[in-house]
């Protein structure tokens, strides 16, 4: 993409508003742009972003065995008060009246609509288990939202729902998901630390949120330093083997959050004790039979007997990833994605527009590094160094390149990575096989 026909409204000054790093720089990259409280576009350069962070999400799902559906973002009421939670959900659900006086609502989350989906599709224990997810968009009125869009109203959510015959079922499926988790943030750069947590509105017997370390995080966390020296994708993992052992593995480790943190009570050594900030993004609930018995959702067992089936849901905050990423990976300058995220992997500086040798060589890159698939944002605009130099830093891709009239004359570029910012004089070839291959 050639920066001089992408739309990337940066700023260079701080927004007043923004109170948090995600949001503040966010805003000054040109990845989002407020259309209301709470309520945001996303424009080019962070809707790239959000495509990276959905297809990681997905395609840890996939390998875990769930299926993608679409579900309405638009529901009926009545769907709600067949689960009871209609009225007890409370004034962050959006409530609406279509034109013939129908009551409907803006969904939170899914629970009664897939329940109901289930319900009218699955009738034997035979055509089980199933696990159903979506990636889509949800609004839940916030009081006060604040920080961008690490607590807006509107937001772009990752939530499955498994279904099993029996409690045995529902745990294998609950344990499925928290290791797909483990993995999925991982991908993602991010060092995430499983905890308990409450069910909250979604109700249930058990549930973890999965918290993701970052020293500008919302929450303060306090975990055994051992965490920080795990890796989940150093782990060979089977889906249809016994994962329990696994998921002790990984809880037996000291971790809470700040409101459940009880230092007279943690067996931590203090200088073992690692005390820093997280951010929620994921939240996993087994829930039973609860909405299962209160909608019908029942298959016949293997002796003929009509039973409930038990459930769980499992919800991944896409949107909120972002920010995520922003708050774990940033400087002064600006964002530094890892690569799996980034909006581009490659920032290509033209140094001297207009120069025919310039031109030249950072054409012949830039169609060398597309040809093989490596995305390259081309700034090729008549614009003063420094001024690239700087957008470069602030939208954070993981590798900058920069050709001059110096440098071509002895046919080398500049090959810069963002992250640790070491940089090296490279031939045209050297920089092209370091990106393709690397």
């Amino acid at each position: 993409m050639r920066r001089s026909r992408y739309f990337l409204p940066t700023l260079r000054e701080n927004p007043a508003e923004a109170q948090i790093a995600s949001h503040r720089l966010m805003l000054r990259a040109g990845m989002i742009r407020q259309s209301s409280a709470g309520i945001y576009s996303w424009l080019p350069l962070g809707h790239r972003v959000l495509r990276k962070i959905e297809q990681v999400v997905r395609e840890e799902m996939n390998a875990a065995g769930c299926q993608e559906i679409l579900m309405p973002a638009i529901q009926p009421a009545e769907l709600w008060e067949e689960s009871g939670r209609y009225q007890d959900y409370g004034r962050e659900m959006l409530r609406i009246t279509d034109r013939h006086d129908r009551p409907m609502l803006f969904g939170p989350t899914h629970e009664e609509v897939v329940t109901d989906i289930f319900r009218q599709s699955v009738r034997s224990y035979r055509d089980l288990p199933q696990n159903l997810y979506q990636i889509q968009w949800k609004f839940r009125d916030e009081l006060r939202p604040r920080f961008g869009i690490m607590r807006g109203r509107e937001f772009y959510m990752k939530d499955n729902y498994s279904f099993d015959i029996d409690h045995a079922g529902a745990v294998r499926s609950y344990n499925k998901m928290f290791v797909a988790y483990l993995r999925t943030f991982a991908r993602l750069g991010l060092t995430s630390i499983p905890m308990q947590a409450e069910s909250g509105a979604i109700g249930g017997d058990y549930s973890h949120e999965f918290i993701v370390l970052a020293y500008t995080g919302e929450s303060a966390v306090y975990c055994d330093r051992a965490w920080l020296d795990t890796d989940p994708l150093a782990m060979g993992i089977d889906y249809e083997a016994d994962l329990q052992p696994i998921v002790d593995e990984w809880t037996r480790l000291y971790a809470a959050t700040d409101d459940k943190h009880d230092p007279g009570a943690c067996t931590v050594p203090e200088d073992a004790l690692y005390q820093g900030r997280g951010i929620e993004v994921g939240h996993i609930f087994y829930f039973g039979t609860k909405y299962s018995k209160a909608m019908g959702a029942t298959v016949t067992d293997p002796d003929g007997v009509e039973i409930a089936v038990e459930m769980g849901s499992y919800g991944i905050g896409v949107s909120r990833l972002a920010g995520a990423i922003i708050e774990a990976s940033h400087d002064e300058a600006g964002i530094i994605w890892p690569e799996v995220a980034a909006p581009f992997k490659v920032g290509l500086i033209n140094l001297r527009v207009g120069d025919s040798a310039c031109d030249g060589a950072c054409e012949a890159l830039y169609a060398r590094l597309a040809e093989a698939g490596v995305e390259v944002l081309y700034d090729d605009r008549d614009e003063r160094a420094g001024v690239k130099f700087a957008e470069m830093e602030l939208i954070g891709l993981p590798w900058q390149v920069t050709v001059g009239p110096r440098g071509v004359k002895s046919g080398t570029a500049e090959l810069k990575a963002r992250a640790g910012g070491e940089a090296e004089a490279l031939s045209f070839e050297s920089v092209s096989a370091r990106l393709i291959g690397g």
